[in-house]
C-alpha cells in the first residue's frame, strides 16, 4: 500500500500468486496483478483505475507488481515499482484515472525458455538514485533520466529531497527545500500545464537564470521583481496554483515574507 505525498490517494498492490509465476502476459487480465489506484474523499475511498506495466512479458518471465516507492518530483504524484522479471516500471498517477508509465529498467528473463524465480523485488527511491533488488542478479543502483515525461529540472529538484535514513514503509513525507531548481521545475510544469503562455515563460526562465548568475546582494531584489510579475499572472492563469507556487519558491530564495 502506497499513499501520495498529499495523502488523497491510496494505492494498493496485487502479488497475484505470490510473485511465483508469468502473470504480465498479453493474455493476463490487466486488472490482476496490478495496483489499485483510489482517491481519497471525506475520509472514504473511490476507485479511480488499475495500473500495470505496458510491456507484454514471456511464459518464462514471473511477473507481478511489487515493492516500490514515491519519488519526490515536485507536483507529481510518481510512484517506481519492481515487477520482478518484468523490470521496473515508474508511473505518474497524478490524474488517478490516467496512470501513465514513464520510465523503465528490464533485464529481460533470468532464462529464456526456463521459468525461474527471479527479477526485482523492490525499487526504492533514496537520496537521488533508484535501488533495485534483483533476486538471481543482484543490486541495480540506476538514476533518472530526462525524456519527455521528465525533465532535468524535475529531477534535479527531487535530488534536493534528501533523508539521512529512509525506511519505505514509512512513508515519510517529502519536502523540498527553496531552490532555483525547484523554481525551474514549476516552470517546466507550467510548460506542461499551458498555465502560462511559452513567450511568458521564456521571461520567467530568464529571470530566475539572471538571478542565480547575480551577487548575493543583487539577488533578493531581482527576485522579489519575479514575485510581483507572477503574482499578477496568477490572476489571469488557467493554473494559477501553479504560478503561486513558483512565486512562493522566488520568494523563499529571495528571504522576502509575503505581504499581507
Amino acid at each position: 500500500m502506497t499513499f501520495n505525498n498529499d495523502g488523497d490517494k491510496v494505492i494498493f498492490t496485487d502479488e497475484w500468486g505470490g510473485g511465483g509465476a508469468a502473470r504480465c502476459r498479453a493474455t493476463d487480465n490487466p486488472a490482476w496483478g496490478a495496483d489499485a489506484i483510489f482517491d481519497i474523499e471525506d475520509g472514504e475511498m473511490v476507485f479511480n483505475s488499475y495500473y500495470k506495466m505496458l510491456a507484454p512479458q514471456t511464459e518464462s518471465e514471473n511477473c507481478v507488481a511489487h515493492n516500490g516507492s514515491l519519488v519526490p518530483i515536485p507536483d507529481r504524484d510518481i510512484k517506481v515499482q519492481g515487477w520482478y522479471q518484468g523490470g521496473i516500471s515508474m508511473f505518474d498517477f497524478t490524474d488517478a484515472g490516467n496512470p501513465v508509465e514513464i520510465a523503465f529498467f528490464d533485464r529481460g528473463p533470468l532464462i529464456a525458455d526456463t521459468l525461474r524465480t527471479a527479477g526485482s523485488w523492490s525499487a526504492y527511491w533514496y537520496n537521488g538514485f533508484i535501488y533495485n533488488s534483483e533476486i538471481a542478479r543482484g543490486l541495480d543502483v540506476l538514476e533518472l533520466q530526462p525524456s519527455g515525461f521528465l525533465t532535468q529540472n524535475e529531477i534535479d529538484a527531487a535530488k534536493t529531497v534528501q533523508f539521512e535514513y529512509y525506511n519505505t514503509q514509512e512513508q515519510r513525507k517529502f519536502v523540498w527545500p527553496a531552490s532555483v531548481a525547484l523554481a525551474r521545475a514549476y516552470a517546466d510544469l507550467l510548460e506542461r500545464s499551458g498555465g502560462l503562455a511559452l513567450d511568458r515563460l521564456d521571461d520567467v526562465r530568464g529571470a530566475l537564470a539572471r538571478a542565480d548568475a547575480a551577487s548575493a546582494a543583487e539577488r533578493p531584489a531581482l527576485l522579489i521583481a519575479l514575485v510581483a510579475e507572477l503574482d499578477a499572472d496568477a490572476v489571469s492563469s488557467s493554473d494559477a496554483r501553479k504560478v503561486r507556487m513558483l512565486a512562493q519558491v522566488a520568494r523563499d530564495l529571495a528571504g522576502h515574507e509575503p505581504e499581507n
